[in-house]
């Protein structure tokens, strides 16, 4: 009876790591279908047109190479990477300057959305290596190093940044009793949603007068004309826009601007406005994919959780800055979901305590 017993628990686990696995692979073989159409769909928009595609694809291949890297650290080093992953953040947030160069625009969520934009992805990766660490020492100390994210953000003058951290840490704090990952991703994917969807209504004059004040007051007079630009332009041709990098020589606010940088500083309306619907359509499938990768993540549900938080952060600064314009953002959003998404080698995916505490570790225990 033992015996039988015993290989029936053996073949139910392979099976049940078979089915893991091929829930992993559907996930990574759309993450490269979506990148693939990314970059395919950008150079199909400059066909022809005095565009620059360039761009496009070096974020591409940035989420892409980041990704990578991430896989490959978190399954060697599953606290190690995010840790160091973390502090590299912080040191090209706060250390190199150049790291987040470009032209300053009085609003705020402008140049400074980049920053924030690294901070917060670095207390996503504080708090992922946390729980991670079985020992309580390292994890409190990880959790400390987000904390200083937060911190140096408001030194910095971030409001969003700072913002952002803390809103990444309370999170990971409270992933630990949400019984169901799926449910507790909607609320990041909405969040991002709501910030595109909120943009665009600025944009299109669409919000009632007292809420369209306050958001010109918040926002500045300047970035919102760049908004109507970008909406204009997308109507001249919904499908394929009016290619990619052309948007600051075709905007009136932006040529009117020596100081312009040529982007709209949004990045659903930039991909409209270069890139058509479709364009729009493929940057939302690349995040759908983000979350469904996550989503059928080996790792302990608090890990997924605290990295999508600071994703989802990443995503609302883009929708009202120019986050992703910039390589050290992209390549660490690919490496933070790489290595939320990477099952450590020799484990079971759960993490140090997060089982006990209300994450689920394996896949197989969660109801999805």
């Amino acid at each position: 009876m033992g015996t039988a017993e015993d290989g029936a628990r053996t073949a139910g686990r392979a099976a049940g790591g078979t089915a893991v696995r091929e829930r992993r692979g559907s996930a990574d073989a759309w993450g490269v279908t979506v990148l693939g159409a990314c970059a395919g769909w950008a150079l199909l928009t400059a066909a022809g047109r005095d565009a620059r595609p360039e761009g496009v694809l070096l974020a591409v291949l940035a989420v892409a190479a980041g990704y990578a890297t991430g896989r490959i650290a978190g399954a060697v080093l599953p606290v190690a990477a995010p840790a160091v992953g973390a502090l590299a953040g912080l040191w090209l947030a706060l250390g190199v300057p150049d790291a987040t160069a470009g032209p300053r625009l009085d609003a705020p969520l402008g140049h400074a959305g980049a920053t924030a934009a690294l901070l917060a992805l670095s207390a996503g990766a504080a708090c992922c290596a946390a729980w991670a660490a079985s020992a309580p020492l390292p994890r409190l100390a990880l959790r400390l190093l987000a904390a200083g994210a937060a911190v140096a953000a408001a030194v910095q003058g971030s409001l969003a940044g700072c913002l952002a951290c803390a809103g990444v840490l309370l999170c990971s704090l409270a992933a630990a009793r949400m019984p169901h990952r799926g449910l507790a991703l909607a609320g990041p994917a909405t969040a991002v949603a709501a910030a595109a969807a909120l943009a665009w209504a600025v944009a299109e004059d669409a919000l009632p007068e007292g809420l369209a004040a306050s958001a010109e007051g918040q926002l500045g007079a300047y970035r919102i004309l760049l908004w109507r630009d970008a909406v204009g332009l997308a109507g001249h041709d919904l499908l394929l826009g009016t290619g990619p990098g052309r948007f600051g020589e075709l905007s009136p606010t932006a040529a009117g601007t020596l100081a312009s940088d040529g982007r709209p500083h949004s990045a659903a309306l930039q991909q409209a406005a270069e890139q058509g619907l479709v364009g729009v359509a493929l940057l939302a499938a690349a995040c759908v994919w983000v979350l469904y990768a996550l989503w059928r993540s080996p790792r302990g549900t608090p890990v997924v959780l605290s990295a999508g938080v600071a994703l989802a952060a990443v995503g609302v600064l883009a929708s009202a800055g120019n986050a992703l314009s910039f390589t050290a953002v992209t390549v660490g959003v690919g490496a933070l979901a790489g290595m939320a998404t990477a099952r450590p080698l020799g484990g079971d995916g759960s993490e140090g305590g997060a089982g006990g505490e209300g994450g689920e570790g394996a896949p197989g225990r969660e109801d999805r």
